[in-house]
């Protein structure tokens, strides 16, 4: 049994993982389309090894038929062609931040909260939680279902692609530019990000965090706990793939490394890389392209009563983004929320 797919956005940085991601996964699909602005139609694009699609215009796309719509076209086109294709009777995954707090759509990861995909038929929406946001609570949700966490502090360290082909295309220049005294102007960043870290991503709040920080700690309440309190800083570091994060946990009952790591090793989409010498961790270059959240450094936390801590690295255009939404559509199927629609 075949579904007809829609990737919405499928020129952009995420939308082009997407289609990687499910020619890889050899997802059960009879058709896939893919959608993009009016500028973009009639360009060819890679699906697979050896299938080349014809991009189509999403301002003009028939969502009847379509069985899964996955979508990252940014926010405002989203809020305008989700409900349109869900309305056609597509379920739709967005990768955008539109739908994420809404209560009557789901916010999942599989490994985390496959549960919550029960209450998609309300709105026919499914939101992608944020890149950061998904590697930690892949990384805390084993954790807690043995220790209760009271508390998280992340600092993460976020690359240039969660901000699209632009993001990357500025470092470069910028990079290049830098050994020939000629440093571009910061256009999608707010200052040089070339050797640089910017502690700003998304827009400032009152209270002084950025939305990036907000959505971290309103995703993971809505995902994993309410009850959990979380700080974070989110940092733009010039890595061109995979985000890292030190997290800090502090949990309600005594918890020791060893039970920790244990938990760890044995949870789906982690992977442990964690020896205590040199090199005996993973970094973001090393995760670019794999589809697991990494977790290394592991260790107590001192400054707080039953504390640890540790590192979290992933490749945020797959697990933070593409592979994951693509896993919620494996997910649906084997909950059986789709077997009534496929083609």
């Amino acid at each position: 049994m075949g579904y007809r797919v829609a990737v919405v956005g499928a020129t952009g940085a995420v939308g082009r993982e997407l289609l990687k991601t499910l020619a890889q996964r050899d997802f059960p699909a009879t058709e896939v389309i893919a959608l993009a602005s009016g500028r973009s139609t009639g360009s060819q694009i890679s699906y697979g090894d050896d299938r080349v699609l014809t991009v189509r215009n999403l301002e003009t796309f028939d969502f009847a038929g379509t069985d899964i719509g996955l979508f990252s076209p940014g926010a405002s086109v989203s809020a305008i062609h989700a409900p349109r294709a869900a309305a056609a009777g597509c379920v739709v995954i967005d990768n955008t931040s539109q739908f994420r707090m809404d209560p009557d759509i789901p916010l999942v990861v599989p490994e985390v909260n496959p549960q919550a995909l029960k209450g998609f038929a309300k709105r026919r929406i499914i939101a992608n939680p944020n890149c950061s946001t998904i590697q930690m609570v892949v990384a805390l949700k084993p954790l807690h279902a043995i220790a209760k966490i009271k508390r998280v502090v992340v600092s993460t360290y976020q690359s240039v692609s969660g901000a699209g082909k632009e993001g990357m295309d500025e470092l470069f220049t910028q990079s290049k530019g830098s050994f020939v005294n000629d440093l571009p102007v910061p256009e999608q960043f707010t200052k040089p990000i070339a050797f640089n870290c910017i502690p700003h991503i998304d827009k400032f709040m009152d209270d002084g965090s950025t939305k990036e920080e907000w959505k971290m700690v309103a995703e993971t309440k809505k995902i994993l706990d309410p009850d959990i309190a979380v700080m974070a800083t989110c940092v733009r570091v010039p890595v061109f793939v995979g985000h890292a994060e030190a997290v800090h946990v502090e949990f309600e009952s005594p918890i020791s490394v060893a039970e920790a790591m244990a938990a760890l090793r044995k949870a789906p989409g982690v992977a442990v890389v964690d020896r205590r010498e040199d090199g005996g961790y993973i970094t973001q270059i090393e995760a670019a392209g794999e589809d697991d959240v990494f977790v290394s450094r592991m260790r107590k936390d001192l400054t707080v009563p039953n504390g640890l801590a540790f590192w979290c690295v992933s490749d945020n255009l797959r697990k933070g983004a593409a592979l994951n939404a693509v896993q919620i559509a494996e997910t649906l199927i084997a909950q059986g929320h789709l077997s009534k629609v496929a083609a």
